[in-house]
């Protein structure tokens, strides 16, 4: 189960985690998770070039540890990058010391005070023990949810998803894994086709 759009609601109970960014400027900010890895974020990497567009992207670390040529590109490109923690933890199920643990090991790869939780699933006391653990860290969530790791979702849902939703300031979740490819590979170029032509900007957050 899953929502498209973020409702207000959750935004408000998680005030202090950020879900878009300013509302006045033309912008879309596109972020990426899982990756990186080879095929599909370079996939991605040559589309974003295409479109003159620069994004964010949530690292695993275990994936920058196997894959560092992939990992420099994206940052060469202009991209920014963030934490995605080292093995994909899902917070709820893990404890506080292991989750923390996990993304300080991520963090020497990534070195970035830009953080993304797994599923969108973390503690309040995981979020009180990475802020005071790493002062600054910006916790990174979403407005606009492409679901192109669903397998069962048509790749035109998936481009429908982003475009009937998405506006001034949204930060959008794509995934670049092979899981999601199959979607991603067919709504990304196109939705930002369709994004150029109605004058939006895409940039990377630099929060």
């Amino acid at each position: 189960m899953y929502l498209v759009k973020t409702p207000r609601l959750l935004k408000k109970l998680y005030p202090d985690l950020i879900w878009d960014v300013n509302r006045d400027d033309r912008s879309i900010y596109l972020t990426f998770d899982d990756g990186p890895i080879p095929i599909v974020t370079p996939f991605v990497l040559n589309i974003l070039k295409q479109y003159n567009a620069k994004a964010t992207f949530f690292c695993i670390g275990d994936n920058v540890r196997k894959h560092p040529d992939v990992f420099e590109q994206v940052k060469a490109d202009g991209n920014a990058v963030g934490n995605h923690t080292y093995n994909h933890l899902k917070g709820w199920k893990t404890d506080d010391k292991t989750y923390l643990e996990n993304f300080l090991l991520a963090d020497e790869l990534i070195g970035s005070p830009l953080f993304r939780p797994p599923y969108g699933r973390i503690k309040r006391s995981q979020i009180k023990l990475l802020k005071q653990t790493k002062p600054g860290l910006q916790i990174i969530m979403w407005n606009i949810l492409s679901a192109d790791f669903d397998v069962n979702l048509k790749p035109e849902k998936c481009l429908d998803n982003v475009l009937k939703n998405t506006t001034n300031g949204d930060i959008v979740l794509f995934h670049d894994s092979l899981k999601a490819f199959d979607r991603l590979e067919y709504a990304l170029p196109k939705a930002l086709e369709y994004w150029s032509n109605e004058g939006y900007k895409f940039n990377p957050l630099t929060l």
